[in-house]
Protein backbone atom coordinates (compact mmCIF):
# COMPACT_ATOMS: atom_id res chain seq x y z
CA UNK A 1 0.00 0.00 0.00
CA UNK A 2 1.46 3.62 -0.97
CA UNK A 3 2.39 5.91 2.08
CA UNK A 4 1.65 8.59 0.51
CA UNK A 5 -1.06 10.77 -1.60
CA UNK A 6 -0.24 13.26 -4.28
CA UNK A 7 -2.76 15.22 -6.22
CA UNK A 8 -1.78 18.13 -8.44
CA UNK A 9 -4.17 21.09 -10.34
CA UNK A 10 -3.34 23.68 -12.60
CA UNK A 11 -5.22 26.42 -11.41
CA UNK A 12 -6.31 29.89 -13.29
CA UNK A 13 -5.28 32.12 -10.56
CA UNK A 14 -1.86 33.77 -9.46
CA UNK A 15 0.24 32.09 -6.53
CA UNK A 16 -1.00 35.05 -4.25
CA UNK A 17 -4.36 34.33 -4.94
CA UNK A 18 -3.83 30.55 -4.54
CA UNK A 19 -1.61 31.77 -1.32
CA UNK A 20 -4.44 33.39 0.50
CA UNK A 21 -7.20 30.69 -0.34
CA UNK A 22 -5.17 28.27 1.34
CA UNK A 23 -3.96 30.30 4.33
CA UNK A 24 -6.64 32.25 5.73
CA UNK A 25 -8.43 30.24 7.64
CA UNK A 26 -11.94 31.88 6.74
CA UNK A 27 -11.14 31.47 3.05
CA UNK A 28 -9.50 27.47 3.72
CA UNK A 29 -12.83 27.37 5.56
CA UNK A 30 -14.77 28.31 2.80
CA UNK A 31 -13.50 25.58 -0.03
CA UNK A 32 -12.56 22.81 2.25
CA UNK A 33 -15.86 22.86 4.40
CA UNK A 34 -14.70 23.64 7.72
CA UNK A 35 -15.37 26.39 10.44
CA UNK A 36 -11.88 27.28 12.53
CA UNK A 37 -11.86 29.28 15.51
CA UNK A 38 -8.60 30.66 14.55
CA UNK A 39 -6.14 31.57 11.88
CA UNK A 40 -3.20 29.37 11.28
CA UNK A 41 -0.10 29.80 12.75
CA UNK A 42 2.52 28.09 12.90
CA UNK A 43 3.66 25.77 15.55
CA UNK A 44 0.08 25.80 16.70
CA UNK A 45 -3.08 23.96 17.28
CA UNK A 46 -6.02 24.64 14.74
CA UNK A 47 -9.93 23.76 15.66
CA UNK A 48 -12.89 24.20 14.64
CA UNK A 49 -15.90 21.81 12.37
CA UNK A 50 -16.45 20.13 9.67
CA UNK A 51 -19.48 21.67 7.69
CA UNK A 52 -19.39 18.79 4.92
CA UNK A 53 -22.78 17.42 5.04
CA UNK A 54 -22.74 13.78 6.97
CA UNK A 55 -19.57 14.83 8.76
CA UNK A 56 -20.57 17.68 10.93
CA UNK A 57 -20.24 15.45 14.12
CA UNK A 58 -16.43 15.51 13.33
CA UNK A 59 -14.50 18.26 14.92
CA UNK A 60 -11.21 19.57 12.59
CA UNK A 61 -7.60 19.24 14.50
CA UNK A 62 -4.45 19.76 12.70
CA UNK A 63 -1.34 21.17 14.13
CA UNK A 64 0.27 24.08 11.95
CA UNK A 65 3.74 22.94 10.98
CA UNK A 66 5.23 25.68 8.00
CA UNK A 67 4.18 28.82 6.28
CA UNK A 68 6.50 29.83 4.44
CA UNK A 69 4.74 32.58 1.83
CA UNK A 70 3.98 31.94 -1.22
CA UNK A 71 5.15 28.10 -1.78
CA UNK A 72 4.31 26.02 1.42
CA UNK A 73 1.94 25.71 3.82
CA UNK A 74 1.87 22.43 6.45
CA UNK A 75 0.35 20.72 8.87
CA UNK A 76 -0.01 17.28 10.65
CA UNK A 77 -3.51 15.60 11.34
CA UNK A 78 -5.11 12.26 12.39
CA UNK A 79 -6.77 11.10 8.66
CA UNK A 80 -9.94 9.94 8.45
CA UNK A 81 -10.76 10.16 12.11
CA UNK A 82 -14.44 10.94 12.15
CA UNK A 83 -15.35 8.20 15.19
CA UNK A 84 -16.34 10.56 17.83
CA UNK A 85 -15.81 7.96 20.09
CA UNK A 86 -12.78 7.12 19.66
CA UNK A 87 -9.22 8.83 20.64
CA UNK A 88 -7.32 9.36 17.57
CA UNK A 89 -3.92 11.57 19.63
CA UNK A 90 -2.01 8.54 20.58
CA UNK A 91 -1.62 7.64 16.82
CA UNK A 92 1.04 9.25 14.71
CA UNK A 93 -0.37 12.08 12.77
CA UNK A 94 0.22 11.98 8.36
CA UNK A 95 1.76 14.94 6.87
CA UNK A 96 -0.22 17.60 4.77
CA UNK A 97 1.69 19.67 2.36
CA UNK A 98 0.15 22.36 0.16
CA UNK A 99 3.45 23.61 -2.44
CA UNK A 100 2.49 26.48 -4.95
CA UNK A 101 4.65 27.29 -8.28
CA UNK A 102 3.84 29.74 -11.05
CA UNK A 103 2.80 28.19 -14.37
CA UNK A 104 1.90 30.85 -17.33
CA UNK A 105 -1.44 30.30 -17.04
CA UNK A 106 -1.81 30.81 -13.16
CA UNK A 107 -0.05 28.69 -10.41
CA UNK A 108 0.34 24.84 -9.94
CA UNK A 109 -0.94 23.23 -6.59
CA UNK A 110 0.33 20.21 -5.45
CA UNK A 111 -0.86 18.82 -2.28
CA UNK A 112 0.63 15.62 -0.59
CA UNK A 113 -0.51 13.66 2.41
CA UNK A 114 2.28 11.70 3.62
CA UNK A 115 2.40 8.61 7.04
CA UNK A 116 0.00 6.27 6.02
CA UNK A 117 2.60 3.76 6.65
CA UNK A 118 2.26 5.04 10.53
CA UNK A 119 -1.47 4.69 10.83
CA UNK A 120 -2.33 1.65 12.80
CA UNK A 121 -2.89 -1.29 10.53
CA UNK A 122 -6.52 -1.33 11.30
CA UNK A 123 -6.92 1.77 9.85
CA UNK A 124 -4.84 2.27 7.26
CA UNK A 125 -6.66 1.17 4.14
CA UNK A 126 -9.74 2.86 5.14
CA UNK A 127 -8.11 6.16 6.11
CA UNK A 128 -5.79 5.98 2.99
CA UNK A 129 -9.20 5.46 0.46
CA UNK A 130 -10.75 8.13 1.97
CA UNK A 131 -8.72 10.32 2.40
CA UNK A 132 -7.38 10.01 -1.57
CA UNK A 133 -11.23 10.32 -2.46
CA UNK A 134 -11.49 13.29 -0.34
CA UNK A 135 -8.10 14.96 -1.72
CA UNK A 136 -9.68 14.69 -5.14
CA UNK A 137 -13.15 16.19 -3.98
CA UNK A 138 -11.09 19.15 -2.36
CA UNK A 139 -8.61 19.89 -5.72
CA UNK A 140 -12.04 20.47 -7.25
CA UNK A 141 -13.28 22.72 -4.04
CA UNK A 142 -10.49 24.60 -4.40
CA UNK A 143 -10.36 25.15 -7.91
CA UNK A 144 -14.13 26.44 -8.33
CA UNK A 145 -13.42 29.13 -5.16
CA UNK A 146 -10.09 30.67 -7.10
CA UNK A 147 -11.66 30.35 -10.29
CA UNK A 148 -14.12 32.58 -9.56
Amino acid sequence: MPDRIEKIIELNAPVERVWKAITDHREFGDWFRVQLDGPFVPGENSTGHITYPGYEHVRWQATVKRMEEPELFSFTWHPYAIDPDVDYSGEPPTLVEFRLEPTPSGSRLTVTESGFDKVPPHRREEAFRMNDGGWTEQMKNIKEYVDR
